[in-house]
């Protein structure tokens, strides 16, 4: 029963295959090899446009390059308080961006509000160069506690921050799952509701080590090349990162996995809340699923092969207050859960 992380599932089988059939012979390096030149071309146009698509191997260098090519040193990158950059990239975006500061905003709600944005916005910098100046926002996809902003929510985000000057960023490591639960195209989840760039995981929906950076916004993309090779992230052997692309591409292959990723999270999700004495902290829009239950309860299923992580008890609403005697757990699903599995703990859950 293994609800740890998407990142602890293996690889598809088509995009393993992917690999194998790139293995053939000699190709070009660093990044002029005639996979990544497709996988760039693709990608492009699955998003319907003139993107300029750059890959990386982790979410954290996605992340950390999109921002440094985005801000000054000098100047600030706002965020929701539990965004991934800011909790769990240790001080890689400070060292990326040599030093910008990141300020977390809602910490206590699941998503990011337009109204803090704008009372924060509006605050301005009173005294430059003395204080520093917002110029990014970032916006996870799904978010920290597996929300999912919707098209109108994202428009009236990124249009606050335009209004301000603010460029805005979009952490795709779950974007994927977002995407197919809002049933929309990448297209209008990015570029056509105001993203100026975005870090696309496939990483963490069937692909071996596979994150690309995309610049919706052309002017953003004149230093990531120099950025990516400064900081040590321009793999010789390209071809690798982009046969992975391609074939999580074909057929709508990352659809597939992402779907049944999804489909078993909200399968979990509802047997959880069958439970008198657990409860859903959140509607499960994605593949991740939040809970309370009795702390008793966890032991009991960890004792049965549960694998899943207790979570922090300050990101909880208010009104879902976790008790003395309770934990917050996540568990989060991916295209290699298998339906027994979900049978297999709610059985559990339900005989403890």
């Amino acid at each position: 029963m293994y609800f740890g992380s998407d990142n602890q599932a293996g690889v598809s089988a088509a995009i393993m295959q992917a690999l194998v059939e790139a293995n053939q012979g000699i190709a070009a390096a660093y990044s002029d090899d005639e996979w990544t030149h497709r996988a760039r071309a693709a990608i492009a146009d699955w998003f319907e446009c003139d993107a300029d698509v750059h890959f990386v191997s982790t979410g954290t260098a996605a992340n950390c390059l999109a921002l440094a090519c985005s801000l000054e040193p000098w100047q600030i990158a706002l965020c929701h308080g539990q965004a991934h950059i800011i909790n769990d990239e240790l001080t890689a975006p400070e060292f990326f961006t040599g030093g910008a500061r990141l300020l977390g905003l809602d910490a206590q709600a699941p998503k990011l509000s337009a109204i803090t944005l704008a009372h924060t916005l509006s605050q301005g910098s009173a005294h430059p160069p003395h204080n520093a100046e917002p110029a990014v926002l970032s916006l996870t996809q799904l978010t920290e506690s597996g929300q999912v902003y919707s098209l109108e929510e994202l428009r009236e985000l990124t249009d606050i921050a335009h209004q301000y000057g603010l460029i805005v960023h979009m952490d795709g490591a779950r974007f994927t799952n977002a995407l197919v639960s809002l049933d929309c195209s990448p297209a209008e989840m990015t570029w056509r509701v105001g993203i100026d760039v975005l870090s696309l995981g496939a990483t963490k929906n069937g692909a071996m080590t596979a994150e690309a950076v995309i610049f919706f916004k052309p002017s953003l993309a004149k230093k990531f090349v120099h950025m990516r090779k400064r900081s040590g992230h321009l793999l010789s052997k390209s071809r690798w990162i982009s046969a992975q692309f391609l074939a999580w591409l074909k057929n709508d292959h990352w659809r597939e996995l992402a779907l049944h990723a999804n489909q078993q999270a909200r399968q979990l999700s509802a047997g959880i809340a069958e439970h008198p004495k657990c409860r859903i902290v959140w509607p499960t829009q994605g593949n991740e699923v939040f809970a309370v239950m009795p702390k008793a309860f966890i032991q009991s299923l960890r004792d049965q092969g549960g694998i899943f992580y207790e979570w922090t008890p300050s990101f909880v609403p208010a009104e879902q207050r976790v008790r003395e005697h309770e934990a917050m757990v996540r568990l989060v699903c991916s295209f290699q859960t298998k339906p027994c599995e979900v049978v297999q703990f709610i059985d559990a859950l339900h005989r403890t």
